[in-house]
């Protein structure tokens, strides 16, 4: 039986982890024509979505507090529910879908496209953003986009941290600086969800990823793929750094996850040898943990022909591409911990103090699914 009500992580409003209130008797949602709704059992957490809750999208002014709205008009009203990589079974289907779905175990496309193009989407907007998401017992969503993903061995909560939010940005990013096997490839925020995906992605795609992080990740990141990690903490002479562990030769492509001062440095590891240079000089951006502001001479991005591409979300092809990848074991799963839904402040503040044993991407579970989904993912106390 579909219960009537559910428990949901409401977001009231901008602000502090305060706006997030743990509510009893939400409406279960009703799949309409195309959908099906879907029994969350696992929600990956996103660094968006506290940078929306608080308001960290600025596209005008610096100080301005909103959330980006590529469509033109606000699309985050509240209340709302977050939470965009949502792992579920089918429960019930709309009209229009084969009721064979149901039971089927799917992970979610996170996005809100605005039209059926495969290739591009120019307006991004993703569920638990313009439309409810997963932290909450129960989500209606496109049958299309909620992709069946059974004869694996991954668990829901660690199906859940491949979600589509870190792995279809991650490579989009890649496929925008048209990363090609063989190219040497600096990561940046490698420990992040997105950064893990983006050192696994290089590698299925043949490529060389270099990570930049903290050096108490280093064993796990070279395990994950990474050819080397670069100490984040000590930036100086950081070309010279990168040309050692290059054999000498400038990274072909910066996959920049930081931003702020760090990313006129991303630039110099590519140019300081023109002559052994194959491609372009790219940089794709898709984060800004570092700083939204960042002095770079134009002069050396014309002169030096850099191509810089600013990434957000990806395209049905490059998500459907991801699923494949998962189903044929291809990609890994990188989980740090798991919450309850009804503790997700506390997942809040452990995920912006995340200490040096942080890896990858923390899952929220709820409180009714947590014996089976998230205890065996919870912190070791």
């Amino acid at each position: 039986m579909i219960p009537k009500t559910m428990k949901a992580m409401l977001l009231t409003g901008h602000g502090g982890i305060e706006k997030l209130e743990y509510t009893e008797d939400v409406p279960t949602p009703t799949p309409a024509e195309g959908e099906v709704l879907v029994e969350v059992t696992a929600t990956a957490k996103n660094n968006t979505d506290r940078k929306a809750r608080e308001g960290l999208y600025p596209t005008k002014d610096k100080g301005e507090v909103t959330s980006f709205q590529m469509g033109g008009s606000a699309t985050l009203t509240f209340p709302r529910i977050q939470g965009a990589d949502v792992v579920g079974h089918v429960v019930a289907v709309g009209e229009g879908v084969d009721d064979t779905r149901i039971g089927q175990r799917g992970l979610l496309d996170f996005n809100l496209y605005a039209d059926g193009r495969r290739d591009i989407n120019l307006t991004p907007d993703y569920y638990g953003h313009g439309a409810d998401g997963g932290f909450a017992e129960y989500i209606v969503v496109p049958s299309s986009q909620f992709h069946h993903v059974e004869n694996t061995d991954l668990a829901d909560a660690e199906l859940a941290s491949m979600g589509m939010c870190s792995y279809q940005t991650a490579l989009h990013m890649l496929t925008s600086a048209r990363v090609k096997s063989g190219e040497h490839i600096l990561v940046t925020g490698a420990s992040g969800g997105v950064g893990t995906a983006l050192i696994q992605l290089c590698r299925i795609m043949g490529a060389i990823p270099y990570a930049l992080s903290q050096q108490d990740k280093a064993e796990a990141l070279l395990k994950l793929g990474a050819a080397a990690v670069l100490d984040r903490s000590d930036m100086t002479n950081f070309t010279d750094k990168v040309r050692a562990v290059t054999g000498g030769r400038p990274i072909d492509a910066v996959m920049d996850l930081a931003g702020g001062e760090m990313t006129d440095q991303f630039i110099d590891t590519m140019i300081f040898d023109m002559n052994r240079r194959g491609d372009y000089p790219r940089l794709s951006i898709a984060g800004a943990s570092a700083g939204n502001v960042s002095e770079i001479m134009w002069t050396r991005i014309y002169l030096y022909q850099v191509q810089v591409f600013g990434v957000s979300h990806g395209t049905r092809e490059e998500a459907e591409q991801l699923v494949a990848w998962i189903r044929n074991g291809q990609l890994k799963p990188v989980l740090h911990a798991a919450f309850k839904l009804s503790q997700l402040h506390d997942a809040e503040r452990y995920f912006v103090n995340r200490n040096s044993n942080y890896l990858g991407k923390i899952v929220i579970v709820p409180d009714a699914q947590w014996a089976e989904h998230g205890a065996p993912f919870a912190l070791e106390k």
